[in-house]
């Protein structure tokens, strides 16, 4: 595992003698311009889902790496995430393959984070949902 800091403007909020989590932050410490991205489901342009759990989640880092940049805004300057799984287990499991999409579409940047089942979402097919808040520096 990396032992380099983070690449983010912000300040990572670590308080002294906790353990350092794997792939979020406690907390995040941030001033500016915010940039709020709502729930996000792993579509296409066109309404597509790909097949797999996976593959619909980096499709959901995508779609709000696009809508960051509409705002100005880049991955790094995400302060916070929620993440809506309809199977957590699917999630656990899965877990080396979506920090590598992760990773792939948000670089090496975990902000404060929530990761939350629920029994179902809007979109039928979305097997998650993902909302993100962002602040640009000041």
């Amino acid at each position: 595992m990396s032992t380099r800091p983070p690449r983010t403007p912000h300040t990572i909020l670590q308080p002294a003698g906790w353990p350092r989590p794997r792939g979020y932050a406690n907390g995040i410490k941030a001033r500016g311009e915010t940039v709020f991205v709502g729930g996000m489901v792993g579509w296409d342009a066109e309404g597509h889902f790909p097949d797999g759990f996976v593959a619909q989640t980096r499709q959901a880092l995508e779609n709000i790496a696009a809508v960051l940049r509409e705002g100005g805004a880049l991955p790094e300057h995400v302060a916070r995430m929620t993440w809506y799984v309809r199977d957590m287990d699917q999630y656990l499991a899965a877990r080396a393959e979506l920090g590598d999409a992760y990773r792939a579409v948000m670089g090496d940047h975990f902000p404060a984070m929530a990761l939350v089942e629920v029994s179902r979402l809007v979109e039928p097919e979305a097997m998650l949902e993902i909302e993100a808040t962002a602040v640009l520096p000041s």
